[in-house]
């Protein structure tokens, strides 16, 4: 066989060329190996079927990734322009960068903690106005609204001056505060909040007595050293504490209690419903300012904060922070049961039993998360919810 191919091959014309005769001549030898190797193809010259095909499914490999990325690319841009279609923007349409400076300071202001002061002096002065029906008139409405108004400036304040000294530390805990990511602009955050304390001290120092004009800027004191330098008190972790506790704790409950009795020309008194609520929230508050450093651990290390969680560790912060108010409502049901004539029992004991049951239920789920990122920030939300609570309770106690 390898006789005849040798010499069954026409010879290659003399034009044809020296590189022609030597291209037949080792197709030709290849073929002479391949029929003396007893192999079914040739070795050295594949078919060129077989070439292109090769060919055509390595240009489709490498072909794949650069159309994969081109689908999702599309598909980004499409999303995107189905969004500003339904939020209605475009060039020259000023909807969308207003509904997203609204949106920014919204979360400037932070919602959590806005719920938590409206919820309390709601509560505080409708308990108030339960105990002395007689003396409610309602052309103090605009007054008590006025005075509402003038608290939320102060929490917007506070929370505003953390963020514009945290921002280094927001930008690895809390990316989506509107400072840290670049939604809105150091400036304009200065302007709001110095805003929105003179709205504030204008109020309570036009509105209501000296006193109350005291606690509030009290209050404003003590929100801007815990953040600005150099005495930054939120680097270490009693003081730290000790400007939430006496905040949220003691000049929040007092104060909405002593302003709701002086609108109605009544006396304050330490009552024990309302001796519980502030040494009870105060005693949160504790929880709260614990809590509130668990989520953040990888930018407060970063930054050198000093927090509970950076020094103990999430886990035994937490479980500390579950003891703790797991404590408070154990006091709670005690008055509850001990005082039957200055509690509603049935809501002292019932009430701070259910909520004791939910927060062990969520320390379970905490624990069962080995109080992962997810299970922390849950964690603390669910601490807030129970905060909450506690103000809803509190007019029926």
């Amino acid at each position: 066989m390898s006789q005849a191919l040798v010499t069954g091959a026409r010879p290659l014309p003399r034009a044809a060329g020296m590189g022609a005769r030597d291209a037949s001549s080792r197709t030709s030898a290849g073929f002479v190996r391949g029929a003396r190797s007893g192999s079914p193809c040739c070795v050295s010259s594949r078919p060129q079927s077989s070439i292109q095909q090769s060919r055509r499914r390595r240009g489709e490999r490498e072909a794949r990734p650069m159309l994969s990325g081109a689908v999702e690319r599309s598909r980004s841009v499409a999303a995107s322009s189905a969004a500003a279609d339904v939020s209605g923007g475009g060039e020259g349409s000023s909807a969308a960068p207003k509904a997203s400076l609204l949106h920014a300071f919204w979360k400037f202001t932070r919602p959590h903690t806005i719920r938590g002061t409206i919820l309390g002096s709601v509560a505080l002065t409708s308990r108030v106005l339960l105990e002395h029906s007689d003396a409610i008139r309602w052309i103090l409405l605009p007054r008590a609204f006025a005075g509402l108004v003038a608290l939320l400036c102060a929490n917007a304040f506070i929370v505003g001056i953390n963020q514009i000294y945290d921002v280094r530390i927001d930008e690895v805990n809390k990316p989506y505060l509107p400072i840290a990511a670049g939604e809105m602009s150091q400036s304009t955050a200065w302007v709001i909040i110095s805003t929105l304390g003179l709205i504030g001290l204008t109020i309570v120092h036009t509105l209501f007595g000296q006193h109350i004009a005291l606690l509030y800027t009290l209050s404003l004191v003590i929100g801007a050293i815990y953040s600005v330098p150099p005495l930054r008190l939120k680097q270490r972790p009693l003081p730290a504490m000790a400007c939430i506790v006496l905040c949220r704790g003691f000049l929040l409950n007092y104060g909405v209690n002593d302003a709701a009795c002086a609108a109605l020309g009544v006396p304050f008194e330490w009552k024990f419903p309302v001796a519980f609520i502030t040494g009870f929230v105060t005693c949160f508050a504790v929880i709260i300012s614990a809590a509130k450093d668990l989520p953040d651990v990888e930018g407060d290390k970063k930054e050198n904060v000093q927090t509970f969680a950076t020094w103990l560790g999430t886990g035994k912060v937490a479980m500390a922070s579950v003891a703790l108010l797991m404590l408070n409502y154990l006091v709670a049901m005690f008055l509850g049961m001990a005082q039957p004539d200055m509690f509603n029992s049935p809501v002292m004991v019932v009430g701070h039993m259910v909520l004791s049951f939910f927060l062990v239920n969520q320390a379970t789920k905490l624990h069962h998360t080995g109080y992962s990122q997810q299970g922390i920030k849950g964690f603390y939300r669910f601490i807030w919810n129970l905060f909450y609570a506690e103000y809803f309770l509190y007019p029926f106690i």
